[in-house]
């Protein structure tokens, strides 16, 4: 199968032939349609987060296609199912994270001794074909086409668990920071929901944008957020922990910022002026919540509410895909088609 192979650390992306993997026991043979370019990808392929240890390196967490086979055992899914392989597929089961007894989510994959986790510990889905643990995949809506649902894996995985772990209620205002490949879906959900909804970007270009999205009001940073009223909520879907800090001036009193993007260089900082003990502010960790709240992104996208915007590319372009996604170019999502 032709499979996008990364070389080795900081080496570009070459489109390869690589032997076609076979499903085991509790495992499906997935014929690969799409998958995305998360910014998780390149910065595993440069070494930013921790290189996988695979041979060879194939990563990408947001791979969509359609079941061809089942391994031994398996009764959940059956050929011709069209599902995504999500980025935590399984964990060991015998840690002690795993006795807990906690649902399958992002956290488990941070936490688990033997995660089970897509293109990091075993290979991704940047291929022809991609072997999953029927626990690591999702059915996909009939009226989801292969591209749109791609960057749902991922970006409108994290952007819908955030809002959802916001506990933002009727009548408040959610605030977006971030206008980028999970920003610009966290804006649709939050809109979507009925929330009054404002965008926080310093990006001219991108504010008449935010607004075709939904946003009822763009501003360029925490002051001018407190100085419009500020908001209740605070999703940080961008990868700047320094903007994140800046932005908790305009967070109103009982107020939730939401951290459900990674910043791999700087750190969360909360200074003496942010007066968080003072006005009761929480500060909430998010990534992939939950096999249901997949369930809802996919759901809300197929009915028309959210609509990922993406840029595709053939398979043999797929290094002009990485390199586009790392130089921030593409707007806002990139998809590479295998099939």
């Amino acid at each position: 199968m032709k499979a996008a192979v990364v070389p080795a650390v900081g080496q570009r992306w070459e489109l390869r032939e690589v032997a076609t993997p076979r499903p085991g026991p509790g495992q499906v043979l997935v014929r690969v349609h799409a998958c995305g370019v998360c910014h998780n990808d390149v910065w595993l392929s440069r070494g930013v987060l921790p290189f996988p240890p695979l041979d060879p390196v194939i990563t990408g967490h947001e791979a969509v296609g359609e079941v061809v086979e089942a391994g031994p055992g398996v009764t959940a899914r059956r050929p011709g199912d069209r599902v995504g392989v999500t980025w935590v597929q399984g964990t060991c089961g015998r840690c002690a994270y795993c006795r807990r007894g906690l649902p399958l989510t992002g956290q488990s994959g941070m936490n688990c001794a033997e995660p089970v986790m897509t293109g990091v510990t075993v290979p991704g889905g940047h291929a022809e074909y991609v072997v999953a643990l029927v626990s690591g995949t999702v059915p996909l809506p009939d009226e989801l086409d292969y591209e749109t649902a791609a960057p749902l894996l991922c970006a409108g995985y994290t952007a819908w668990s955030a809002l959802r772990a916001s506990r933002a209620a009727p009548r408040e205002r959610v605030a977006v920071l971030g206008l980028g490949g999970v920003g610009h879906l966290a804006v649709q959900y939050a809109r979507a929901c009925g929330f009054e909804t404002v965008a926080v970007t310093r990006s001219a270009e991108k504010q008449e944008l935010a607004r075709k999205l939904g946003a009822a009001l763009v501003v360029a940073d925490g002051t001018q957020l407190r100085e419009s009223g500020g908001a209740d909520v605070l999703l940080v879907t961008g990868t700047s922990y320094a903007a994140a800090g800046e932005a908790l001036a305009g967070v109103r009193p009982n107020g939730r910022v939401v951290l459900a993007g990674i910043d791999p260089q700087g750190a969360f900082t909360i200074g003496p002026r942010d007066m968080v003990w003072a006005n009761r502010l929480q500060i909430v960790g998010s990534t992939h919540n939950g096999p249901q709240e997949l369930h809802e992104a996919l759901r809300m996208a197929a009915e028309g509410a959210v609509t990922p915007l993406v840029e595709t590319f053939d398979r043999e372009q797929v290094a002009e895909a990485v390199d586009a996604v790392e130089r921030n170019e593409v707007r806002f999502r990139a998809v590479v088609r295998y099939a």
